[in-house]
């Protein structure tokens, strides 16, 4: 090993020493999320299916969340034992809250054949799922974590839905890709978005970063797809529907309906004065 080489190596021991958290493995956590998910919905099968070990499963996703908070100990508010024993008593209330979400996206998706199919394969309610998890451990004062676990389903998703976000009951995210939820976001109940929607911030100071930076979506909202949504004072009122493409970073009143006003041209061509015959849109 070369001086250089040694130099190198003692600055990243001690670089690890300075760290203010040590955090669980990644691929850890993203197992924990999906043995999770298997245990909640059962319905893809393998060759050890959780639905026949139930109980074993359930005690062996207690340990590995243990494991999972054990590097973070310095950082916890309890024992990683107790903190995990206060998650699983949760459990009940976010699968709740998680079959009114499959039960909306299959009641308003024509494509959705059932539930079995909105449980298995759609990204928004698998994003929406770990967001679930994610907000409780975050409730539970666990640090970095629940970011993780967000941040898995982003990869696997293309969809991105901070734990600190409050989403209310029976929401329905349609394809998905692209959807940012920010942290501070309150979204109300039975609320419907597509593709490209984005609920952020005007600023991004980290002055900001105990202000409420976000929007508030009220009940029975529909956004639409590559809608934008900023400013933590920017409230949708209840029953609105956002039309796709809108820019939007003031409150709307209950009922409106916001759309982005265009135009679009189309030129065909007479085949007989070869003038371009004009259509608005």
């Amino acid at each position: 090993m070369t001086v250089a080489n040694a130099t190198f190596l003692d600055h990243l021991m001690a670089q690890r020493a300075a760290y203010r958290y040590k955090l669980p493995s990644r691929p850890d956590a993203g197992r924990f999320i999906d043995q999770l998910m298997r245990l909640l919905f059962p319905v893809t099968q393998d060759c050890q299916s959780a639905s026949q070990h139930v109980e074993e499963t359930y005690h062996k996703l207690n340990e590995q969340l243990v494991c999972l908070f054990r590097p973070l100990m310095a950082n916890l508010p309890d024992t990683p034992e107790a903190i995990a024993e206060r998650f699983f008593e949760q459990l009940p209330a976010i699968y709740d809250n998680l079959l009114f979400d499959a039960h909306s996206i299959a009641d308003n998706d024509p494509a959705a054949v059932g539930i079995e199919e909105v449980v298995a394969v759609y990204p928004g309610f698998y994003a929406i799922a770990v967001y679930r998890i994610a907000h409780e451990l975050l409730q539970l004062k666990v640090p970095l974590l629940p970011r993780m676990l967000t941040e898995y389903a982003h990869g696997q998703t293309g969809i991105d839905i901070h734990p600190g976000a409050k989403i209310g009951r029976s929401f329905f995210i349609d394809h998905g890709t692209g959807v940012v939820i920010g942290e501070t976001t309150t979204i109300g109940d039975n609320v419907k978005i597509y593709q490209g929607v984005t609920l952020g911030a005007t600023h991004v100071a980290k002055s900001m970063a105990q202000k409420k930076r976000h929007p508030t979506i009220e009940n029975n909202v529909v956004i639409y797809a590559n809608a934008t949504i900023l400013g933590g004072n920017t409230v949708v009122g209840h029953d609105s529907v956002i039309g796709g493409n809108v820019w939007l970073t003031e409150s709307v009143e209950a009922h409106s309906l916001v759309f982005h006003q265009h135009q679009t041209d189309i030129r065909l061509k007479s085949l007989e004065s070869r003038e371009p015959i004009n259509f608005v849109i």
